[in-house]
């Protein structure tokens, strides 16, 4: 009695399943009929979708089968949003973010200094600021990239040149292809840079560097700085085979210390070969040289240029050695010194000339 019960009721849950699948057919297709009549895209009002939310939600996989008046995936969409909506947002706990303020100022001291966390956090102390610890400094740090621990050694090498700029020199050779009565030959230039400055001493070109020469332009060079007063406690080179010892035991006997760069590193001086670039570019390779007389002229007027009238983008665009050489000005008594006119008639502008027109500069003409 209890199977034949059970099978009734699936024969009929199987017909009324069966007669719904007949239902939904048909309705299917009198939506499709009523759906060809109608604009392609039908606009649906905010209480429409809702209502389509409603009861697309239950629908699960026939969802694709049934959905004709948007596509599946945008009903789909609207169900996603329909749920995130209903959901709380998530309540933040822990202790409130350190003001904007604070960690920019605790990024400039990391930055400008070698600090660790611990010494910026008594430099904030000592400002007054008491609302960040220990771990906040070092959260924060981490966060930016920068490591909380202080710097020790002998730091970047930006920072080594920033420290010894004012005594610091770098040097290096120059060779140019000359045209002399014996053919082509190579013609040198040893070439001396002050770092801070950007001022130069070239010594005269010689078609043999060997170490008795070097050695002499060692004794030139020291010379030249106490003429000229430029401080020199360290003399930067490569590993130039031309750089002999005697060359080094000459600086070293007036108290310069000399430093090697490392094997294949021109960036270590990187000064002295900017200025060589320089040179060349501007000067020498618009000339064909004839010989140790006609370099050196060249040479010594690119250099009376390059001191004295060129512009130098490091120096604030002033010539290296008139901005310090011109005495001031002095402002007339009873009047107020008047500030130079951005716009000057260009009758009052005249140029000057080095070699045959190669190197120029401009300059007012005296009132």
């Amino acid at each position: 009695m209890k199977n034949l019960y059970q099978r009734l009721l699936l024969l009929i849950a199987g017909a009324t399943q069966l007669e719904l699948a007949r239902h939904v057919r048909y309705l299917k297709m009198e939506n499709e009929i009523l759906r060809s009549k109608l604009p392609k895209r039908v606009p649906v009002t905010p209480k429409e979708q809702n209502r389509l939310v409603k009861f697309g939600a239950k629908l699960g996989k026939a969802l694709s089968e049934l959905v004709t008046i948007v596509h599946p995936d945008t009903l789909r969409r609207w169900i996603r949003d329909s749920q995130q909506t209903g959901r709380k947002k998530p309540v933040k706990k822990g202790r409130p973010r350190t003001q904007e303020q604070i960690r920019e100022l605790i990024l400039k001291l990391a930055r400008e200094n070698d600090w660790g966390y611990t010494r910026i956090l008594g430099e904030l102390r000592k400002l007054g600021i008491k609302a960040v610890s220990r771990n906040t400094v070092k959260n924060i740090l981490k966060e930016n990239g920068l490591d909380p621990r202080p710097k020790r050694g002998a730091g970047t090498w930006d920072e080594f040149l920033k420290i010894h700029a004012a005594t610091l020199w770098q040097c290096d050779f120059y060779s140019k292809k000359v045209m002399t009565l014996k053919g082509l030959r190579d013609l040198y230039l040893l070439i001396f840079l002050h770092v801070e400055t950007r001022r130069v001493f070239i010594a005269p070109a010689t078609y043999h560097p060997n170490e008795a020469w070097v050695k002499q332009q060692a004794e030139a060079f020291l010379e030249h700085t106490k003429e000229t007063g430029l401080d020199t406690a360290l003399v930067m080179h490569d590993r130039d085979t031309k750089f002999t010892a005697s060359f080094d035991d000459v600086l070293k006997a007036g108290q310069v210390k000399v430093q090697k760069t490392a094997h294949c590193s021109p960036n270590m001086v990187a000064f002295v070969e900017r200025f060589i670039q320089t040179l060349q570019q501007e000067c020498l390779d618009y000339f064909v040289v004839f010989g140790e007389k006609h370099m050196n002229h060249l040479v010594s007027e690119m250099v009376a240029h390059y001191h004295e009238e060129r512009p130098h983008q490091a120096k604030e665009n002033a010539p290296l050695m008139r901005a310090s050489s011109e005495p001031p000005k002095k402002k007339p008594k009873g009047r107020k010194a008047s500030a130079p006119p951005d716009v000057v008639p260009i009758s009052d502008i005249k140029c000057q000339q080095r070699l045959g027109g190669l190197l120029k500069h401009y300059e007012r003409r005296a009132a």
